[in-house]
């Protein structure tokens, strides 16, 4: 009977442990963003970034919290206030003349509230509630609550076909940086932001995710430009909560509204 000898078997061993710690190690280098994500905790920056937020809306609200003036005024009413600085100081000067023709569009336009049509990538990303996040050798799959919106990310940094075309979500690349995700995205479809502006198919965008040192929060830095709506960059922030016994369920109760007011109609 052939047998292996002694020596050749602890080689043998030995290099399957080390294929097997180069593997683990491999997934190591990788964070461990992977789960359901949702709300954050209501705590006040949380809460001011759990659908976007800029530096500047973040610096705004810290000054009004700072001011004895307003500390019988409600956390609501002082948030709304960061969010129209936000608005007017942020938003409203880094828009082209072409983007500042229809701004702000009215929330009654929205094509997702007046017909039911699925959010482009500019909403998306900053949709509240669920993200599920799934790494794959190859890929991170990334499914929203809102509108059931799948996206796909490739790590191996394909590039879109020849005839494909933009589209809601767009072409996304991604890659690490020590514990960040990092994703470029283009080819996306012209369509509406969160803010209030329109953007064109020229827009691209670079986000990353990290994950807080206490693991309970993820979040989210992102830059967007647009030469057609944009004058120069925005960045924009965003968090959510870990939610592991959350589920993101079938998304069939959206009905076109028979009855609503436009901006101009409202008190």
């Amino acid at each position: 009977m052939n047998r292996t000898p002694f020596f050749l078997s602890v080689a043998i061993i030995q290099s399957l442990l080390l294929c097997i710690s180069a593997t683990v190690q491999a997934q190591s280098d990788y964070p461990d963003l992977n789960g359901m994500w949702s709300d954050p905790p209501l705590t006040i920056a949380d809460s001011q970034c759990s659908l976007f937020c800029t530096d500047v809306s973040l610096s705004y609200l810290d000054e009004l919290l700072d001011d004895p003036a307003n500390d019988d005024r409600p956390l609501a009413e002082l948030q709304r206030a960061a969010g129209r600085y936000q608005r007017e100081q942020y938003f409203h000067p880094r828009l082209t003349a072409a983007a500042l023709e229809n701004y702000p569009r009215d929330p009654a336009d929205d094509p997702g509230f007046l017909r039911c049509e699925p959010w482009g990538f500019a909403k998306e990303i900053f949709s509240p509630h669920q993200l599920e996040l799934r790494h794959y050798d190859d890929r991170v799959e990334m499914r929203y609550g809102e509108w059931e919106a799948r996206r796909t990310v490739y790590l191996d940094g394909r590039a879109a076909p020849d005839d494909y075309l933009p589209s809601l979500l767009g072409w996304s690349i991604g890659h690490y940086e020590g514990d960040t995700l990092v994703i470029e995205t283009s080819s996306v479809r012209g369509n509406l932001t969160f803010w209030g502006a329109e953007h064109s198919d020229q827009l691209t965008a670079v986000e990353r995710y990290t994950r807080s040192d206490d693991r309970e929060r993820l979040f989210l830095s992102v830059t967007l430009e647009d030469p057609w709506s944009l004058k120069q960059p925005v960045m924009l922030k965003k968090i959510w909560g870990w939610a592991p016994d959350q589920e993101i369920s079938a998304y069939e109760d959206c009905k076109p509204p028979t009855e609503f007011s436009r901006r101009e109609d409202r008190p």
